[in-house]
């Protein structure tokens, strides 16, 4: 494949690109390639977890989920962080039986984070999809494991260059989540940064995508 988002909203059919689609278990369309599916802290229902978890449980084992998420936690959700703590390491636990990595949307809650991946000893990836923080933060989260994703906020922030200069090569993903700008937009953007080309930037993720995935698909 030419270019792969780790994460977005909107399926393009762009020839030469895996899209990560994210979906929601009551909102699953079939006909998407290749998906990721999670309960997002802030659309959690509490009243239909049960229902939300045997739909994962259903699409988990597909050969078309390539990940769970995006799950996570956000301290500005209605839902109790309790409840949301206690649905993400459900996940996260699903996750870790499929072997499947995990996308995170993380709000004021990186250290609970880190405690919980550490608390169940998770083995199976968990990127930080849209990662936006400083450099401090992003260097705790990427000796705890982690990989970061960049997309938005690399675009509209200079300020980020530096934190993703300092990620290490094999430990980042791009993604366009919901903005217009296209994933080739991003990745011209990374090469501009790390003073490289736009191959080179492929064949990174290309490698870190086999590595975090265990697959290899043709596009």
């Amino acid at each position: 494949m030419n270019y792969f988002n780790l994460h977005t909203h909107q399926f393009t059919n762009k020839e030469g690109v895996l899209e990560l689609v994210n979906q929601y278990p009551q909102e699953f369309d079939a006909s998407l390639p290749y998906y990721s599916i999670g309960i997002h802290p802030l659309f959690l229902n509490q009243d239909r977890l049960e229902n939300d978890f045997q739909i994962l449980e259903q699409k988990v084992s597909q050969p078309e989920c390539l990940a769970i998420g995006e799950c996570g936690l956000d301290k500005r959700s209605e839902t109790p962080f309790k409840v949301q703590l206690e649905v993400l390491e459900k996940q996260l636990l699903l996750a870790e039986k499929h072997q499947k990595p995990v996308v995170i949307h993380c709000v004021h809650a990186f250290q609970e984070l880190v405690e919980l991946k550490k608390k169940i000893k998770i083995t199976t990836p968990i990127v930080i999809h849209g990662f936006s923080k400083k450099e401090q933060l992003a260097k705790q989260l990427l000796e705890n494991g982690f990989y970061l994703s960049f997309g938005k906020n690399l675009l509209r922030n200079s300020e980020l260059k530096t934190v993703f200069l300092s990620t290490p090569n094999d430990k980042y993903f791009l993604e366009t989540d919901m903005v217009e700008e296209e994933i080739q937009e991003v990745y011209a953007l990374a090469a501009k940064y790390k003073e490289g080309t736009v191959t080179e930037i492929q064949n990174q993720i290309n490698n870190n995508f086999k590595i975090v995935f265990k697959t290899y698909i043709k596009i």
